[in-house]
């Protein structure tokens, strides 16, 4: 009976924190399309909205990182957020590592597209509207995701987990739920949800691996950036090779995917390594 109210006591809680990095994820990304839309239909010439959000981005995460009331839990919200600092050359492999599983992740975007078929990621029609607004939206859009989903998933979702299961295993739980968090937005098509369930496993090793959210939010708010400008935009003009064949270009995106993950998994090795030579400033949180 013990044992029954234990695993049922551990379950609650891995759901609890579950719907919490969800609502943290959903808040965020719904308040910045809210000020988003308000800016552009009232005054696009004037991108307030950025310094409006960016207020908000800071008093979330300082919430979530242990500041403000109540005071009880503010060590336990620090714990859970894991923006814990690291050794430049823990940062440095880790930046290397999520380059590289960035540049795989565009090549497996590519490839998908061109063998199943589905609706592109294409940005709203923003031609009518200044460009510095548009470059500033952008840019706050980067950053907004890599901030809030970071804190959510791979903070307080992952370390919930990693007290609970082995580190590959929580890291493979939070991808799950981190690929059905996009499910709304990309019809819960498969190639898309397994897509975002590798972009969960490349972050979620990063954290688990360093013991902190911090080394994956540059990466992400790069890959954020190159996917809003050099990947997603062609998405309407990629054809699938079932309809019309395979060309240099499809292979090429095929090559880049198999050789940049391996390329990414021989970056992970060597910041797990790493890692463990940093130690006790890489140990897990109790």
């Amino acid at each position: 009976m013990e044992a029954e109210r234990s695993f049922a006591t551990r379950t609650l809680k891995v759901v609890g924190f579950g719907l919490l990095a969800f609502a943290i994820a959903i808040l965020a990304g719904g308040i910045w399309s809210a000020l988003l839309v308000t800016n552009l239909r009232s005054s696009p010439a004037v991108p307030w909205s950025v310094p409006a959000m960016a207020l908000l981005l800071w008093l979330m995460w300082s919430y979530l990182g242990g500041k403000g009331w109540p005071r009880s839990t503010s060590e336990a919200r620090r714990l859970y957020l894991r923006a814990n600092r690291r050794s430049g050359r823990t940062y440095l492999w880790a930046w290397v590592a999520g380059v590289l599983s960035v540049v795989a992740l565009a090549g497996y975007w590519i490839v998908l597209f061109q063998l199943v078929k589905m609706p592109p990621n294409a940005l709203s029609d923003v031609s009518s509207y200044p460009r510095v607004t548009v470059a500033l939206m952008i840019l706050m859009g980067s950053l907004v995701s890599p901030l809030m989903e970071e804190a959510a998933f791979r903070g307080y979702f992952q370390v919930a987990l990693e007290r609970e299961f082995r580190g590959p295993v929580a890291v493979g739980i939070s991808s799950v739920l981190f690929a059905l968090a996009h499910g709304p937005t990309q019809s819960f098509l498969w190639p898309k949800l397994l897509f975002y369930f590798l972009v969960g496993v490349a972050f979620g090793a990063t954290a688990y691996l360093t013991n902190s959210i911090l080394p994956a939010i540059p990466v992400h708010v790069v890959g954020l950036l190159i996917f809003f400008t050099l990947v997603w935009p062609h998405d309407a003009a990629r054809r699938l090779v079932w309809a019309s064949g395979s060309d240099n270009w499809f292979w090429t995106h095929i090559a880049q995917a198999i050789v940049f993950t391996v390329l990414a998994v021989w970056a992970f090795q060597r910041l797990a390594r790493v890692s463990i030579q940093d130690a006790p400033a890489g140990a897990k949180p109790t």
